[in-house]
């Protein structure tokens, strides 16, 4: 989502054996009441106060004498009297947000659960209140060091440097250990601590890997899944973003090629993007989008095909991007950085990049390498080759995911920078078991937006089908990344979830998505000629 080659959004998530592990290992924690554990508090943006907890885990399981660390969780409590005892919990995406942050603006969509259910937030290791792996927030520094790839490189591997210096890494491995797996069997001690039997898990982008991983070492405590925006953990993140950010791109130049108003007022656009990519790199002069003040700054491809991925991932901001380029094309930047730096700027967007690289360079890296997609073989912690059975286990799942051509546009620059990143970047183990999706025992309600520039529903497909006949996939034709917030999507989860029997659950009907409307291409307000300073009219 964001417009620097480091600073990548969400758009930018181990062992089997350790799961029983963790089934004694926290006995006491587990057998406590979640009344003695939980303390009143506040959350910022919340009306009302609400309900506290930490659970202390292991860093890593497999050392003895690893460091313990604190998991932070929120939880809202149900409205009625009588609750029921599933409570709902969020996973959020990323990687690297925090639930925690994310609970005001996500409690307007779970009002109907809240009823009768608790709605649980817990901040993923790594991220928010939960052992952060925080580095330097990068959306105002000045955008000629955000146009500088070696600078932003330097910046990562500085903010790395201060990571290894934190009170629970106590060694260069550590940083290794913030994995998707390692965080659900977290999620697992907090459902303990609850002393919920089952709980149902709400995911959205890459929450859903992380949903998807719980169901998979969990399969007998999840009652009901929600996955809105598919990222199975064999996607590959960097390479998926430029396939299928083309894919989203391409169709809004589609768009407005059909649509009149759009085709009239930019009729030149295909040929005005391509022009404006091949100035690149350029010297230009334009407002910062978010202080306002003119800057002088060379102007990258990368910039600008990182200003267009973001607002891809919501159709009412991809709307402007016709008028922006155009804009561009002929000289004015303000437009194309304004309308990117709306999604990157907003609170809860913001991501713990030290936990983003430590799942990305674990998780996705190993596959891409595997699959020969850039050069070289994968890199451990200290420079050294991968172990050569983590290597063959990554090569025999990249032989089950196919090698898609990078988009023509956006290319594989972005792959190539994850790369540079991952090389030095601590890696933690991940299992082949890990990248498979076994056949679901409880109903799972699979969400995609056909727009989606991150998480098109060519993913969430072939996951539904691995899930079995208890899952349900809804495509929403118009949408873009994330859409249980639409129009009537709110009730089809509710009644998912609400669902007391799994057929009805498995048949919730969501017909209604089809007549949500793709938002029309911007059109700039423009006074009349006569009304303009320049006419000399009066003001």
């Amino acid at each position: 989502m964001a417009a620097t080659p480091i600073r990548i959004a969400a758009a930018s998530a181990l062992l089997m054996s350790m799961a029983a592990a963790w089934a004694t290992s926290d006995g006491d924690a587990a057998s406590a009441t979640s009344s003695d554990l939980l303390k009143e508090c506040r959350v910022p943006g919340l009306r009302n106060s609400v309900l506290c907890g930490v659970v202390r885990r292991p860093l890593d399981p497999a050392r003895a004498g690893s460091p313990t660390i604190e998991v932070h969780y929120v939880v809202v409590p149900a409205m009625a009297r009588r609750k029921l005892r599933d409570p709902v919990f969020l996973l959020a995406g990323g990687p690297g947000q925090s639930a925690i942050d994310l609970a005001p603006s996500a409690m307007g969509s779970f009002a109907r659960l809240n009823n009768r259910r608790d709605i649980v937030f817990v901040d993923q290791r790594g991220t928010g209140r939960s052992a952060p792996l925080d580095c330097d927030d990068t959306t105002r520094e000045p955008l000629a060091d955000q146009s500088d790839p070696e600078r932003q490189f330097q910046r990562l591997m500085d903010c790395k440097a201060r990571l290894l210096k934190l009170p629970y890494i106590q060694t260069t491995a550590d940083l290794g250990t913030f994995t998707t797996t390692l965080a659900m069997q977290d999620l697992d001690a907090v459902r303990r601590q609850l002393g919920a039997e089952r709980i149902d898990l709400v995911g959205a982008s890459y929450g859903t890997r992380a949903a998807l991983e719980y169901q998979r070492q969990f399969p007998a405590a999840v009652r009901r899944s929600v996955i809105d925006g598919v990222a199975p953990a064999d996607m590959v993140l960097p390479t998926s973003f430029s396939i299928d950010g083309q894919a989203a791109f391409d169709a809004v130049l589609a768009a407005c090629e059909r649509e009149a108003a759009c085709k009239k007022s930019y009729p030149a656009l295909r040929s005005d993007w391509a022009a404006l990519l091949a100035s690149l790199p350029k010297a230009v002069t334009a407002a910062h989008p978010l202080t306002g003040q003119p800057e002088h700054f060379t102007l990258t491809r990368e910039m600008v095909l990182g200003a267009v991925r973001g607002p891809l991932y919501v159709p009412s901001l991809a709307a402007a991007l016709p008028a922006a380029i155009t804009e561009a094309a002929q000289g004015r930047f303000e437009g194309l950085m304004g309308v990117s730096a709306l999604l990157s700027s907003r609170k809860g967007t913001q991501l713990a990049m030290g936990m983003h690289f430590s799942v990305v360079c674990s998780e996705d890296m190993p596959l891409l390498e595997a699959r020969g997609a850039i050069p070289e073989a994968g890199v451990g912690a200290k420079g050294d080759k991968a172990d050569a059975k983590a290597d063959a286990r990554a090569r025999a799942v990249a032989g089950r995911v196919a090698k898609d051509a990078p988009g023509a546009d956006f290319g594989d620059e972005q792959a190539r920078l994850y790369q540079r990143a991952c090389a030095t970047w601590p890696r933690g183990a991940v299992p082949a078991a890990f990248y498979t999706v076994p056949r679901s025992a409880s109903p799972v309600l699979l969400l995609s937006g056909g727009l989606d520039p991150a998480t098109p529903p060519r993913h969430a497909a072939r996951v539904a089908q691995a899930l079995g006949p208890l899952a349900q996939h809804v495509v929403v034709p118009n949408a873009g990344h994330g859409v249980m917030n639409i129009g009537c999507m709110r009730d089809v989860v509710y009644r998912f979830i609400d669902a007391v029997d799994d057929r009805d659950a498995v048949a919730v009907d969501a017909s209604c998505v089809k007549a949500i409307p793709r938002p029309p291409a911007f059109q700039p307000l423009r006074l009349p000629a006569s009304s303009s300073p320049a006419s000399g009219a009066s003001r």
